[in-house]
């Protein structure tokens, strides 16, 4: 497998640079990894349509990773309840290391071959499910184990990866290869490969969601109001849609408890 993340940078001597030329050089390569996902948008879509099947089918989605790959499933997993209203473990985020590892990295945590398969049993993981593994460099044990362990068991696997023809695309029934070279620091695939592992995720995750029926039109109708500001943007949301006064439109999110709900019982 060639690795194209541990390939040395295209820029020499960051040290001499200015702030400003670094900056430049670092958004020259930022803009190279939405040209590399958009030709995957056929695979990506194929992917997202089995999660919406298998999610309204009453599967769930799974999210494994480590490191900074572990710690981005798990933003995009936690942000899925409040801004579509789904439940809690509709989508789930899995990390090396467990939860301790979000925020302090734990030694040679992703080196198991075992443990990732035994943190999804954790969570009664059936083949209605549906697990994604996230690795840049496409050959991290946990996991490469934990789909290899899916696939055994009968479980939709995919992958999203930074590397051509890596051991975890190849344990993935859907395999999203984003290929975006060399990282502006040699190796830290924080960067260009992060950034190409969130994009994907937030196609995904927000792709599934619109399939399940939570946006409409172009709005989040589900969202939990668990704040001023998002009372406020439910409050706007219900205004347009009625075109009513906004204490009038405010009355009836508090009322119903949501965006849909409110403009539906303002539409009786």
């Amino acid at each position: 497998m060639e690795k194209f993340t541990e390939k040395t940078s295209h820029y020499r001597h960051l040290e001499q640079q200015s702030t400003e030329q670094l900056l430049t050089w670092i958004n020259d390569e930022d803009q190279k990894v939405p040209a590399a996902i958009r030709p995957l948008i056929p695979k990506i879509a194929a992917l997202v349509d089995a999660i919406a099947d298998r999610l309204m089918a009453g599967g769930r989605l799974f999210y494994i990773g480590a490191g900074t790959s572990g710690r981005l499933g798990i933003v995009d997993a936690s942000e899925c309840p409040p801004t579509f209203g789904v439940p809690q473990g509709l989508v789930n985020g899995l990390i090396a290391g467990g939860d301790a590892a979000i925020r302090k990295a734990v030694e040679f945590a992703e080196d198991s071959t075992t443990q990732g398969w035994e943190d999804l049993k954790v969570h009664d993981i059936t083949p209605k499910d549906v697990v994604i593994g996230i690795a840049a460099s496409g050959g991290t044990p946990y996991v490469v184990g934990a789909l290899s362990s899916c696939r055994e068991a009968g479980i939709l696997t995919a992958s999203i990866t930074c590397n051509p023809g890596s051991p975890v695309a190849q344990q993935a029934d859907h395999a999203i290869e984003v290929v975006v070279g060399p990282e502006f620091v040699t190796g830290s695939t924080r960067m260009k490969a992060g950034t190409a592992q969130k994009l994907v995720l937030n196609m995904i995750s927000t792709s599934v969601m619109i399939r399940l029926g939570r946006v409409r039109d172009n709005k989040m109708v589900d969202m939990q109001l668990s704040n001023d500001k998002l009372v406020d943007r439910g409050t706007r949301m219900v205004m347009e849609q009625l075109d009513i006064p906004y204490d009038t439109a405010k009355a009836l999110l508090l009322e119903y408890g949501s965006v849909r709900n409110a403009v539906d019982a303002g539409r009786i």
